[in-house]
């Protein structure tokens, strides 16, 4: 727990502790992004705009849930997603074109 942290460095260690375990699970997040383009239909399908835009304001939600701004949690997943539905798309094309 934070609380129980007796100097910075001890803080430090465990912000990079969880950081780890954030990209652990965004790697996670992103095979399963990369697995739903076998079930697209077509590149309108992988950008799914009316879903991203859903996906957002839920991110939202959830944000202002737990005490954090949602215009930088919004921001921060816009970003994330973008990437991860712009290598979806390369992997749909390849799986579509050949």
């Amino acid at each position: 727990m934070p609380e129980d942290c007796e100097n910075i460095s001890e803080i430090r260690y465990e912000i990079d502790q969880i950081d780890q375990q954030i990209i652990v699970l965004l790697g996670e997040r992103f095979a399963y992004v990369k697995a739903a383009s076998q079930f697209k239909t077509s590149e309108v399908s992988v950008k799914a705009e009316d879903r991203f835009n859903s996906m957002l304001e839920q991110r939202r939600i959830w944000a202002a849930e737990k005490g954090l701004n949602p215009d930088v949690v919004e921001k921060m997943y816009r970003d994330l997603v973008n990437y991860f539905i712009n290598e979806e798309l390369k992997s749909w094309q390849e799986n579509h074109n050949s």
